[in-house]
């Protein structure tokens, strides 16, 4: 397989799967405020959340999202509109949802001939619908069923894939880039929970500020009712970054999404003797990575130690699609 078609395969998988972690993510923190009590609302001046302004609402979501100085260079506040905007239908952004589905339509054309006609059906069709729409669409029509629809486009494009495709590398290299695309994502949006958990906010009438930024971040990954049946109410900042982190069973957990990555990637089959030298130094790569996560201490988990933690996983992750990248794709050939 020649590697610009390797690479275009792999930013298939990473870009359907960031369209749907960005789904999920606006979808959570954009409703995130509706289950907030009205009187913890109008203690604000603005009106904006306990502990943090509408403002620190909307940059969390664009922070989670890793596109917060693209965001204040080009539209400076964080106000409703801008952010819905920047984040679903802003060309402009290389990661809103319309950017992410375009790329992965036009990497799937290029590559029609080794693809099922169903995955090319899906992934055009989605971006036809999602181009259709407008900013004032997804007010009118209510942010929720857009991004409902959203997750079900790109749910229904996996599904196909996973049920059609041939388990060859064209189907490996799809896989790698959306496992790593979730490994990274996930690990991101752990990083922001620390602005979703405001410190020094007060309880209103017997409210808990700080329980539905916690209920958000689960709700982000999908993950809270698995996590309730194995937490059951140890609902703390420090059991859901062990449970997001270190799961074996959770497929957005970060060990269960390396694991992932590593089986698939060992599932390549190269013939030329040099690229399979430098495959298995990607893969001696995910195996230090995981043994890092492995020592991991439940005390290096918590409020104090887990922005380091998290904020050293995600360096060797970016590190991880680097080598990825140098391993089997050319230079200045980037479907990115």
């Amino acid at each position: 397989m020649i590697s610009r078609n390797a690479e275009a395969l792999f930013w298939i998988g990473r870009y359907m799967e960031r369209a749907e972690n960005h789904a999920r993510l606006i979808d959570v923190h954009y409703h995130l405020q509706a289950e907030e009590p009205l009187a913890a609302l109008q203690a604000q001046p603005d009106g904006g959340a306990p502990g943090g302004s509408l403002l620190g609402k909307w940059a969390r979501i664009v922070d989670a999202l890793g596109s917060r100085a693209s965001y204040e260079q080009q539209y400076g506040a964080y106000k409703e509109s801008d952010v819905l905007h920047y984040v679903t239908l802003d060309r402009d952004n290389p990661n809103s949802l319309v950017s992410c589905v375009n790329y992965a339509r036009g990497n799937v054309r290029t590559l029609r001939e080794k693809l099922p006609a169903e995955v090319w059906d899906i992934a055009n069709g989605f971006y036809l619908w999602l181009r259709e729409k407008q900013p004032s669409d997804l007010i009118r029509e209510s942010p929720h069923a857009f991004f409902g629809r959203v997750k079900e486009w790109t749910a229904l494009f996996q599904g196909t894939l996973h049920s059609v495709m041939p388990r060859e590398n064209e189907w490996y290299f799809i896989a790698c880039g959306r496992y790593l695309e979730r490994t990274e994502n996930t690990l991101r949006i752990i990083r922001s929970a620390g602005l979703a958990s405001p410190e020094g906010a007060n309880a209103m009438d017997g409210y808990d500020p700080v329980y539905p930024y916690l209920q958000a971040v689960l709700r982000s990954v999908s993950a809270y009712q698995p996590f309730r049946r194995y937490y059951a109410d140890g609902f703390s900042l420090e059991s859901i970054v062990e449970f997001l982190v270190l799961s074996p069973v959770f497929p957005r957990s970060v060990h269960f999404s390396l694991h992932a990555l590593d089986e698939h990637l060992r599932g390549i089959e190269l013939s030329d003797k040099t690229m399979r030298v430098r495959h298995d130094r990607v893969l001696r790569q995910i195996a230090k990575l995981t043994a890092d996560l492995n020592c991991l201490e439940r005390e290096e988990l918590s409020p104090r130690g887990e922005a380091i933690v998290v904020s050293h996983l995600l360096q060797t992750v970016n590190q991880l699609g680097a080598l990825f990248a140098q391993t089997f794709f050319r230079a200045g050939e980037a479907s990115a």
